[in-house]
Parts: structure tokens; sequence; C-alpha cells
């Protein structure tokens, strides 16, 4: 229609000029102009539709544009109407001027609707309505005002969220940012390792050949690389500078905008003292509030831009440093610390999100004041250059100031990374930590790191006052010296209204790039050290993918091993030396070796967890592998045994009961659906070893590598396991197998036997072939052989039968292998059948498996272990807030308040004494009288206002330090006395996040958001009374103003706050499955489920920015909705000024519009800090919620302490005793009554689940008795203090911790024993040779978890540590089962004869261990089933005699 409109128009006039009639050139171009322009929108409308795109920004402008110039257009129309005597030509024009203006408006109209979704686009559920809004309603946010009202409504919870738009997604950044990284990468290392290297070519390339390839690739490989280092800024730039260019345009616009305001403001103050028409002056109030409005919406989509792309550089680091932690070599990390990748992920990626805001500043403040320093020339001349001469001297401040920021910061991560990593390290050992009652004492330690922590943000925080200090002195300084060189280098500069008060707008203007280009500086400096330590990090050795050759055409068998030479570190000492080995496939080849020789680094060479320094590996096909340490991850039982597989459930039964977790599943609360807490903290050492293979076994691999998975059953276990599973007739008989382990009695019965010694091969061969031989290891065999007999024996009686095939042909399940690869580990809830999957000869099962299924359902709801981390509704308590002014102090904050106080009555008062000295009357020769007197006192006030901000500042400085020491140290005392059953059911990255994130809210974003929020609260209070005192009639819109301010903010504020907590709780997941993943990294990448997981990772990373995305859009709606009424302040105070003319003098006019002009900014930074505050003193919330967990009992009591020899003789008496771990759980050890005399030897077996270890827990009181009592030595331990019981009992735990220092902190923490002693120590417990040959001897460097020592030697380090102790009562959990049986028999020896007259309490699964014990205690479920004397139990033949049996001793 417009376009046909316009075509008719060209052609009237066109005829016109044919015909003779007189026509304007304008009546011909317009037409012909506007019908292009017209052929043009409609192109791109059709082509929208085409694209699919459902609204367009460039044509709604296009319109906004056309219905602004026309409306002149139109005005002149209605003129030539009232004139009359139109011709024809100009009454055709003009009707179809209309016609066309009405369709205008009516395109207009249409442009706030979006077009329909195109019939091929699928329908998403929780689409979020940013994808189909409206440019305008992207504009205006208005998209989001449904959350808001929702919010308002009720709480928000997790359903309520939107998903991401797609650029949004994790994913996708993350593969844009890694696929830019690795080329940056590339530049610097163009060729791969594999192709440098002669040693890493085939064995098949020898000789001068492969010389002549290496050299070749060398000399590409040195001339292709540059020097230097990648650069992660720029592989940054290249993923987010489009994006973030576009908010640099903006924020130009935006900037250009603000220096309208003061123009129209000098405008204004000409217009109230001469006799302008009215209507000039509402045209100019009319234009002052349409600039401001246009400044807000361009204001707030730059921010939009910036934070949007903060977002999403916060999910390409958090997913680089996840992937880069998957591949990291063990040399990297050495130098990472878990700790110290948390906090890449949180503090450091929060940097980046921080500096993005305001990253422009950089070049935003010199060009806003090249602006106002040239504006304010126009008004004051030369004057101006003092002021730049001000500026010009601060700024070698803030260099000190930033300099000494970036000193403190470098200083401050560091302690940062070392506190956490030793939190990380506690809380990973907390329960061995308590058993030998060090918790106190490493308590001490991290707060010796948090002091010095401390001091640094002390020092910070009173460098940040002095910062604050020359911040707010800045603009005054400025103005001051300025105006006072005017006023004072010639009589005749006169101070007029005009002159001061644009010129005052333009330093208030000046105020903020002079603030925030210190503020940026030092948050460049942040970001610049976290960008260093990200670098680093990321730019670390890998893994060599290709050390292990995978393909299935490698030459040699399935598992085969060329000349090969293995280290954990480039630089250390090799640990496997000419490795030579060659397994067949379907063979069983077992590896043995005592305690350091290498057996568990062979295994990790085979996964490719190694540095390869020479030779050739492959592994032929896929890869199951069983950890030594079971990995169990916090999900059921079943999920953890499916491993991303789909459910079969004829094969998960047949793996179930081979690997003997079927009576397991019947304890379970809720079955196989049972939740297992992290680290697998409710299930025994044995069940998690056994759900470890039974996850290998049911992956139906191609090549099992164990890592002596036995040790940690018993031997009646481990025997059916090896029968049913690992051994010649058990369910992988036709699997590749690689079995590390120390149990002789298997070895007759594996294919070949692989001796290492000092991490050589030393023979090969078979059972009997090595004790033919009748070498030293034969010798070794000898010793042991008679156990062989009688067991042999009667497995020739009584053949054990065989267990069913898992993996026949017939019984495949059919799945695809990409689809087992790209599984994103849903967890199964449909169950079918087990007849629609297995044949009718397999159906000879329980019948009530389905039952127990049903059952396991319906109780996993009540059964939920790990309790899911809720957020707290509503407004947040005033006891929240009072809390943190108590720990400031109520007398540092009325001093604060009060020094806020003081310094905006200064401010009112310069402001208002300006406005005085302007209208002072002129003298005859053009002078003012009193200029000295009034340029005096205005800089009295200045100073006044900058001493008070001082005074504040520091008071906030000291304050914010005094309430982080108080909070964090009452966080940290109630988390290290909270009970065990408190870490069973909290996951530890929850943990974590309070002690990182939290804590950092706390130290560093809760003080600013305080001082922001006083420091706009009092302006915007004196920018009110400034305003009604200048014109009183605004009185009149303030109520109702205030009123709609109100209402904005508390709709915002109760949708800002769940939000927050939304995403402070959807944050702690990231952690806890990052600390999950590295604790089981081995194991994930050896099945080659990197993919998957880093996938679960994108998903918990999306489900945080999904709660994180609304709450910075939230801040636009407000900021948006806040500035309209500001703007509308600014509107009324121009208007009562216009209204007011000739009643008040143009200075005071000058003073309301200024102070005006300044509330937009004010209102919303008001909003902004209160509701910032209220967000993130849900930190304080939190850190308060784990400062009240229920505490165990105390450490000492008074007046019940126990004498200082206790325990004397050491007797033992548990009296009709039960336990639970936890109120609502079934007991675990249920009315035991024994009584064990001092310095006897008690061995304590049973099946795994038996109560075994949970008596030794109770003995210590790590849990406590649900009745009876124990005794020891006569003396209730129910009646002492934790730390009086625990420091006289010692232990040797299952799981070995260690903690990352030197060896001699690992045994001595508190320095308590001489040298001799722990050299004595480690002599008995068979660690002296080793630790000799070290070279830094005891001060050798544990890495974290003491990963670079054997799970043996580990083991040997706790023995150590018993020996110094030298308790009377003697605790061995499992303490023997890492480590070879002649390291055991030499272990037994040492505790036989250093604990001679102790009371010892031994837990083994090797029988042979406890055959010499006094008594045997028998526990069968968790009551006594027998207890006697290992004769006259295996004379009563009952459960201890099946054991033995079992075991080859009976």
């Amino acid at each position: 229609m417009l376009w046909i409109l316009t075509w008719v128009d060209l052609g009237r006039g066109i005829w016109e000029w044919y015909n003779g009639t007189a026509v304007l050139y304008v009546d011909l171009v317009t037409p012909l102009i506007v019908g292009v322009t017209m052929a043009i929108a409609a192109f791109f409308i059709y082509y929208d539709r085409l694209k699919g795109v459902r609204t367009s920004g460039l044509l709604t402008i296009y319109w906004i544009l056309f219905l602004l110039t026309w409306a002149l257009v139109f005005r002149t129309k209605v003129e030539q109407i009232q004139n009359g005597g139109l011709t024809t030509g100009e009454v055709m024009r003009i009707v179809t001027f209309f016609i066309s203006y009405a369709c205008v408006i009516a395109h207009f109209l249409m442009s706030f609707f979006v077009d329909l979704p195109p019939a091929y686009e699928p329908q998403k559920l929780n689409t979020s309505p940013q994808e189909s809004a409206s440019f305008i309603s992207h504009m205006f946010f208005e998209w989001f005002s449904k959350m808001i009202m929702l919010g308002y409504k009720n709480p928000l919870v997790d359903n309520d969220l939107w998903d991401l738009i797609p650029d949004d997604k994790s994913g996708r950044i993350s593969r844009r940012f890694n696929k830019t990284w690795s080329a940056e990468k590339a530049k610097y290392n163009l060729l791969p390792k594999r192709e440098i290297f002669t040693f890493s070519l085939s064995p098949c390339i020898k000789g001068d050949l492969a010389l002549f390839i290496s050299l070749s690739c060398l000399s590409n490989y040195v001339a292709g690389r540059k020097k230097g280092k990648p650069s992660l800024f720029k592989a940054m730039v290249r993923v987010f500078g489009p994006y973030y260019f576009l908010g640099s345009l903006l924020k130009v616009v935006s900037d250009l905008l603000t220096f309208v305001s003061p123009q129209l403001l000098s405008a204004l103050i000409l217009f109230t003292s001469n006799n302008a028409p009215v209507w000039q002056g509402y045209m100019l109030a009319v234009l002052l509030f349409v600039t401001a409005i246009l400044q807000s919406i361009v204001l707030q989509q730059y921010f939009h831009v910036c934070f949007t792309v903060g977002m999403r550089m916060r999910s390409a680091v958090v997913g680089a440093v996840y992937r880069k932690a998957m591949v990291l070599s063990n040399s990297a990390r050495k130098e990472s610390t878990v700790g110290e990748v948390v906090n890449l992920m949180s503090v450091d990626a929060q940097r980046f999100m921080d500096l993005m805001t305001y990253l422009n500043t950089v070049w935003s403040g010199p060009f806003q004041i090249i602006l106002a320093m040239y504006f304010l020339w126009q008004y004051l001349g030369a004057a101006v250059l003092a002021g730049l001469g001000v500026m010009l001297l601060l700024i070698p401040i803030n260099a000190l100031i930033a300099r000494k920021t970036h000193q403190l910061q470098v200083r401050q991560m560091k302690l940062k990374d070392e506190r956490i990593k030793l939190m990380n390290e506690i809380l990973n050992g907390i329960k061995v930590l308590k058993m030998y009652a060090w918790e106190m004492s490493f308590k001490d330690k991290v707060k010796a790191i948090r002091d010095k922590e401390l001091d640094v943000l002390r020092t910070a925080a009173y460098l940040n006052a002095v910062g604050s200090f020359t911040w707010v002195s800045a603009p005054f300084l400025v103005s001051l010296t300025t105006f006072a060189v005017y006023v004072l280098s010639d009589s005749s500069h006169i101070l007029t209204a005009q002159k001061a008060f644009v010129s005052l707008s333009l330093f208030n203007i000046l105020r903020f790039p002079l603030v925030m280009l210190p503020a940026v500086i030092a948050a460049i400096v942040q970001a610049s050290v976290s960008m260093t330590r990200l670098s680093k990090f990321l730019a670390g050795d890998e893994l060599d993918p290709d050390a292990v050759d995978h393909s299935p055409t490698a030459h040699g068998e399935v598992v085969e091993v060329d000349n090969a030479t293995f280290t954990w570190g480039k630089k250390d000492e090799p640990i496997l030396k000419n490795i030579n080995l060659s397994v067949p496939s379907g063979s069983l080849v077992a590896v043995v070796g005592q305690v350091g020789t290498g057996k568990s680094s062979l295994i990790s060479a085979l996964l490719g967890d190694m540095d390869k320094v020479e030779g050739y590996v492959s592994v032929k096909g896929s890869i199951a592998y069983v950890a030594q340490q079971a990995w169990i991850q916090n999900l059921t039982v079943q999920d953890n045994i499916l491993f991303g597989k789909p459910f079969d459930p004829c094969l998960y039964h047949q793996t179930v009961d081979a690997c003997e977790l079927k009576e397991d599943f019947d304890m379970l609360p809720a079955g196989d659906q049972t939740e297992i807490g992290e680290r697998g903290i409710n299930l025994s050492g044995g069940q998690k070893q056994r759900v470890s293979i039974a996850r290998a076994v049911y992956q139906d691999a191609d090549v099992y590598l164990f890592d002596d998975p036995l040790s940690a059953v018993d031997a009646h276990v481990g025997k059916n396991i090896f029968d049913n599973v690992l051994g010649p007739r058990g369910c992988l008989k036709n699997k590749t197998r690689l079995l590390v382990t120390h149990g002789v009695s298997f070895l007759p019965q594996v294919d070949r036997i692989v001796v290492l010694v000092g991490g050589r091969v030393s023979e090969i061969g078979h059972y009997d072939e090595l004790l033919e031989k009748n070498g030293a290891f034969a010798e070794f065999l000898r010793n042991y052989a008679n156990h062989e007999d009688s067991e042999s024996t009667d497995e020739e009686d009584v053949p054990p039968s065989s267990p069913p095939p898992i993996f026949e042909e017939e019984l495949e399940p059919d799945v695809d292998a990409d689809e087992t690869a790209s599984s994103d580990f849903k967890r199964q809830r449909t169950r079918t059948s087990s007849s629609d999957h297995c044949k009718s000869g397999k159906l000879r099962r329980r019948k009530t498996d389905r039952d127990i299924d049903i059952k396991a359902q319906q109780k996993k709801k009540d059964d939920k272990l790990i309790t899911t981390e809720t957020a707290e509704t509503g407004n947040i308590k005033l006891s929240v807030a009072l809390s943190y002014m108590r720990s400031v102090g109520y007398l540092i904050c009325s001093t604060i308040a009060l020094a806020y106080c003081l310094q905006n009555a200064a401010q009112v008062g310069s402001s208002i004494w300006l406005s005085q000295w302007s209208t002072d009357p002129l003298n005859p020769d053009g002078t003012q009288n009193g200029t000295a007197t009034r340029l005096g006192v205005y800089g009295a006030l200045g100073m006044t206002q900058a001493l008070m901000v001082l005074g504040s500042s520091f008071s906030m400085s000291y304050g914010s330090v005094v309430a982080s020491t108080l909070l964090h140290s009452k966080m940290l005392v109630r988390i290290f006395r909270a009970p065990m059953s408190f870490f069973d059911t909290t996951p530890l990255g929850r943990i974590v996040n309070r002690f990182s994130k939290d804590i950092y809210l706390i130290d560093e974003v809760i003080p600013r958001c305080f001082t922001g929020l006083l420091m706009t609260g009092f302006q915007c209070l004196s920018t009110f009374v400034v305003i009604v005192y200048s014109t009183p009639i605004f009185a009149v819109v303030v109520v109702p103003l205030l009123i709609l301010y109100y209402f904005v903010q508390r709709f915002y504020i109760r949708t800002s706050r769940q939000l927050k907590r939304l995403e402070s709780i959807s944050r702690s997941p990231i952690y806890s499955h990052f600390s999950e993943t590295i604790a089981g990294v081995s194991t994930i990448r050896a099945y080659g489920l990197q993919k998957s997981f880093m996938k679960q990772n994108e998903i918990k990373l999306d489900t945080n920015q999904m709660a994180y995305y609304p709450n910075i859009v939230s801040n636009r709606w407000l900021a948006l909705r806040l500035e309209l009424v500001g703007n509308l302040i600014v509107l009324f105070a121009a208007i009562f000024a216009v209204v007011e003319k000739g009643k008040i003098n143009d200075g005071i006019v000058g003073l309301s519009i200024s102070y005006s002009l300044q509330i937009t900014m004010m209102l919303n930074w008001l909003v902004r800090q209160a509701s910032e505050l209220e967000t993130n003193i849900v930190a304080v919330e939190r850190v308060e919620e784990y400062s009240s967990v229920v505490q165990e009992a105390e450490l000492v009591i008074d007046g019940s302490r126990p004498p200082s020899h206790w325990p004397a003789e050491g007797s033992i008496k548990f009296e009709d005793y039960s336990t639970r771990y936890r109120e609502g759980l079934d007991l675990v050890v249920k009315n035991i009554t024994i009584h064990i005399n001092g310095g006897e030897k008690v061995g304590i077996v049973g099946r795994t689940g038996a109560g075994k270890s949970s008596m030794t827990l109770a003995l210590f009181r790590i849990i406590e008795s649900a009745s009876g009592r124990i005794s020891i030595d006569g003396l209730p331990i129910s009646n002492m203090g934790l730390q009086d019981l625990r420091s006289k009992l010692s232990i040797i735990p299952q799981d070995p911790v260690l903690f990352s220092g030197s060896l001699r902190m690992n045994l001595d923490p508190f320095e308590e024993y001489r040298d001799s002693e722990l050299w004595d120590a480690l002599e008995h417990s068979h660690l002296k040779d080793y630790v000799t040959s070290l070279s830094e001897k005891l001060e050798h460097e544990v890495t974290e978890g003491g990963e670079n020592l054997s799970v043996g030697q580990r083991q040997l380090v706790c023995l150590a540590r018993a020996l110094l102790r030298k308790s009377k009562i003697l605790v061995l959990d499992e303490a023997t089962a890492a480590v070879d049986l002649e390291t055991d028999d030499l272990i037994q020896a040492t505790i036989r004869e250093q604990f001679s007259d102790c009371t010892t309490f031994t837990i083994a699964h090797r029988l042979n261990t406890i055959m010499d014990s006094t008594r045997v205690l028998v526990l069968d479920a968790g009551k006594v089933a027998e207890f006697d004397t290992p004769d006259n139990l295996l004379q009563a033949k009952g459960i201890f005699f099946s054991m033995a049996k079992d075991a080859g001793l009976a």
C-alpha cells in the first residue's frame, strides 16, 4: 500500500510537470526516495519471513524514524488545510500523505508484536520468551516482566526458570573457545609430540629410516614453532570480541548523549533569565526528558551486552578448566591442586565477569574526560587547564595504589589457594583426622593461613580507603581549582549561574570516569593475575593421547609393551624401565611384586596415565578398569554399575550375582536404588570394590585391568569373585585380563605371572615354571605353597559351579558403541521384566527381584542420603543483616553512618553556597565582592566532605575485616566439630563452596555493597532535599514518584533475591561434580567417557546459568524502569522551573536541575546496591547455616577427664552395645556384649558389611551409642571428652590418608618427635630404605592425597604414625590389605614386637594375619556370631571354620 501511494504521488507530479503545471522538485524527489525505501523495506520483510526471523530491529527503527520525521510533514499538511486555497494536486498529495501516515503508524504498532513461528520449527518446552520477543520488547526488556510478576506472586523455584537461548549454552561456547584456544596453542607447537621423537614410531620402523623421519619432523617442528607462549587474551578476544564490540558502539552513543543534558541545562538557565516565549522552556524540558530516556535505553543495552559476554566467558573458562583437568599430565597436576583449580573456576572466572562490565571505561573514561574538558573550556577558558593539571597529578597516586593492589592481589590469591587446598584435603580425610584427634590442630593450620590472608585483606582495605578518598576528592579538587583560577585570574571573571552549574554538571560527568578509571585499573590488575594463572593451567602439559596405540591393526598381541620406560613426570626418575610384556587374547595374567615395585604403575602405563619415555605400547579394543581404591559416584548403586550404559535386566542381574552383591542389596535401605554418598561414604570398603568390579563386568569390554581389587574384600568373597568373574571359569573367561594381586592362592589358576622387581620385569611364566626356576620369587612362593594344598584338594572334590556366561554371543545386548560413548548418564528409571531379555533357561532367578525393585523405588524417596541444597524463600531475615552488623560492631556501624551523613551535609552545603555565590550582585565595574571568602568556604566544605569519606572508608575497612574474621572462624570451628553424619550427607563441593565463593563475597563484595548503599542512599536523600529547597512545588510529585519507585523496586527485589539464591545453590554441584571427576579421572579416561562427563559438566553449568542470566536481565529491567522514574523527576524539575520563571533566580534553577540530572543514576544505584547487598548477603546466610550445624560431644569435659596414664591396661568392655550411623537408619551393631582383657590381640572377621569397621568407629565415638555402653579400663567412654578419648587410641585406617606437604609433616604434623624417633618408626614400618633413597629424605614432598606414593606405601606411613603415638590400644582396619604377603608378615611381626603389651583390634580379610590372635570375634549382620580362640573356633566348625577353609587355612 505504501509503495503504491508513493508511486501515485510520483505519477501525479510527473503528469503535472508534463502538462506544464508548476511542480516543486521536492514533490518529485520525495516520492521517488520514499518509494525506493519502501521497496527495500518490503524486501527485508519478505527475506525475514523466508529465514524464519520473527521480528526485525532494522525495520522497527525504520518505522520509528519515519514516524518522527513525518510528524513535521504532518504539521505542515495541517497548516495547508487551515490556510485553504488548495489545488487538486495538493489535495491529492494531502490525502495520500494521511493514508500513508496511517499505514506507517500501523506498521509501527505491529512492530510491538512478532510473527508466528515457522511451521517447520519444533516447539520446545520451557523456552525463553526472549527468543520470541519483539525488538521493542528487547529494548525495554519487557519480555522479562512475566518472570518478575511470577517471582512477585510466589518465590521462584527451579521449574520456573527458562532455558538458555542457543548462543548462551555452555556447550556451544566451550566448543568455540576450545577450537580457538587450540589454534592459538598450535602456533607455538604445530606438530604433535609423537611426530618428533623416534621412539614413538612403530617398532617396525627402525634404524636409519627412523632417524631420518625423526630429524625431518624435528626440523619442521622447530621451523614452525613460534617463540613465547600462547595468548589466552587473544583467544578470548577472537571468541567474545565481536559481540563485545557491539557493546562498545552502544557505549559511544551513550557517552555522546551524556553531554547533551548539560547543553540543554545551559539553555534552560538562559531561558529563565531572558524574555523567551514559554513554549521554548517546555520544549527544553521535554528534550531533557527524551534525551534521558534514549540514554537510559542505550546504556542498559550496553550493560546487557557486557554482562552477557561476562557470563559466556565464565562458561568458557569453567568448560576449558574442566576439560583440561581431564587430560592434565601428572607433572602438571602436581603444580595445580584441586583447591587452586576450584579457585580458577570460581574466583578467577568471577573476576573476568566483573571486569567485562566496565572494561570499556579504559577508552570511554579518557573520551568523556576530553569531551568534558572541551565543553568546560567553552565556559571557563584556560582556567580548565588547572583542573586538568590536578587530574594529571592524581594519576601517579592512582598508579601507585594500583601497583600495590596488584602485589596484594597476587599474595591474597596464593593464600586463598593454599587455604582452599588445605580445606579440600582436610574434608577428604576428616574421618581420619577425627580418629587421630588432629582436627583442632589442623583447624589452627587453616586459621594461620587465614590470618595471613586477612592481613593482606586488611592492608588492601586500607589502601582502598585511601583510594576512596582520592576518588571523592578528585572531582571536587578539579572544580575548586578551576573555579579558583577562573575568578582569581581576572577580576572581571564572574561565576554566573550558567557557568557554575553547567560546569558543575560537567564536573559530575567527570566524576564517573575519574572514579571508575582507578577501579577498572585495579580490576584489570586482578584479571591479569587471574589470566596468568588460567593461562599457565590451560597451557600445562597434557597426557599424550597416542602414548598407547588403540588401533585394531596395531602389531602384536591384545596388550603389547615393547622395551618401554615410563615416568610420572618428565623430570622424575623412571618408575618402570625396559618393560617387555605381551598378553594374548583371552588370557589371565597376574602381576605380582612387593610394595613399591611398580605394579599399579604398570596398569597406569597401559591406561596412558604415565609419561612414556621410550618404547611402544598397544592395547587393542575397549578397556574396563578397576582401581585399587574404588571410585564411586554420588549416584544410586545401579547407576554406578551401569556407568552410562543402557539398562539390560538380564546382564545386570547376572553381573550383580557374579559380584556377590545380591545380599548387600537386601541390606541397603532402598536396594540397588540406594543413593551412595560422595566417595562411597555409606558403603564399606569391600562393598565399594565389588560395585567397582560390577561396573567393569557390566561394560562388556575387550581388555580388563584389575589393580588389586580383591584386597578390599574378605577371603571368602574374594575367592567367589575370582571363581565367578576373574578366574578360568568366570564370566570374563573369554576376555583379556591383567590382574595385580597379592593373593598367592589365585596364582596357580592364572595363565601367566609377571614378576616386578624395582620397576623391571624380573620373571614371566606360569606358576609351575616360576617354581622350577628356583629363584628368589620361587622361594617366596614356597613359603605360602602349603596354603594351597588343602584348598586344591577341596576343589577337586567339589568343583565350583560355573557362573552364568554373561558375555556369550547369544546374550550380548544389541547396543551401539556410539550410543554408549555419547550417553549422558541419564538415570534409568524404567524397568522391564527380565523375561523380555533373557532366555527361558536363564529365568531361574529369585522371584522376589521385581518385588525388591518396586520396594526399593518406594523406599528411595525416603532414604535419600545426600540432601538437596534448598533455597531460603522470602525476605532476607533481619537476623542475617544484624548478624553481619554485629560482626562488624554496632559502634563502627554507627560511626560509618554518621560520617556519611556529615559528608552529604557538607556536599549539600557547598552546592547551596555555590548557588548563592553565583547570584551575588555585581559592582558597577563588573566585579564581585567577597570572592575570596566564597572560595575559601566552598573549599572548606569540600575538604570536610573528603575527610568524612576517608573516615567512613577506614571504619568500613576495619569493620569488614573484623566481620570476615569472626564469620569464617565461627564456621570453621563448627565444621571441624561437626559429626561424621554431616559429612556423609553433605557433598564436599558444597562445603568448599562456602569456604571459597561465600567467604570471598563476605571478604570483598558485601563491604563494597554496604559502602555503596550508604553512599547512594544519603546522596538520594540530599538530592530530594536540594530540589524541594529550590522549587518547593516539587514536593507535590515527590510522594507519587517515591510510591512508583517503591513498587518497581519491590517487584524486582523479590525476584532478584530468589534468583540469586537459586544461582548460589546450583553453583555447588558444579564444584562437587568437578571434585568427583578429579578423584576418578583415571577410571573415566579408561572407560573413554570423557565426553559424557564433559556433557554432564555443561548441563550443571547451564543449570547454574539459567538462574544467573535472569538475574542480570532483572537488573536491566529494573534499571530501565527506575531511570524512567528518575527521568520523570528531571522532567518535573524542569517544568516547575519553567512554571516558576520570574519567581526564582537562575542560580536556584541551576541548582535544582543539576541535582535532578544526578538522581537518575543515584536511584538506579540505590536499588542496585540494595539488591546486590540483599542477594550477596545470602553468603552470610549460608555461612551462618554452617555455623549452626549439629556438633559432636565436647572435646574436653572438665571434671570428667581420665587420668594422664589412662588407659593403663587397655581392657575394653562392650555392654549390650548398639549403634547406627544416623538417626532413622537401621542398627549396624546390635546388642554386643563382650569383654576384652588388657593386652589381648583380638581379630575381627565377618562378611563385608557385617559391622567390623562400625565397631572401630564406635570405639572412637565417630558414631555414638544407640543403647548400651563401652568402657575402657572401667571408665565409660561416653562420659569423657572426645579429645581425651581419641588421643589415647591409635588406628591404622582402611583408607590411608596423606596430606600434601613433606613426609615429615605427614608423620609428625605438630613436630612433637625428634628425628631419631621418626627414623626409628620408619625402620619398624619398613619404609626406611625407601625414604633413605629419596633425595630429600624426610623433606620429600608428598603430593595431594599422597598420589606419588603407592597405596601400600601410604599404608606403611599410617603404620609409622601409630608407632610414634605408642598408644595402649591399637586398631588395624584392613591395614595390610594393599601390601604383598611378605610385607604383610613383616608388618605383623612389627606389630607383635612393638605393640606386645597393647590391646590390638585387627580387622582383616587375610585370615592368616589373625590366626595368632588371642581371640577372634566373628560378626554377622552386626551381631556377635562367634568369639573364642582361633583353635576353638576351628574345632567348632562354624562360620570362622568355613572362612578359614575358603582361605586354605583349615
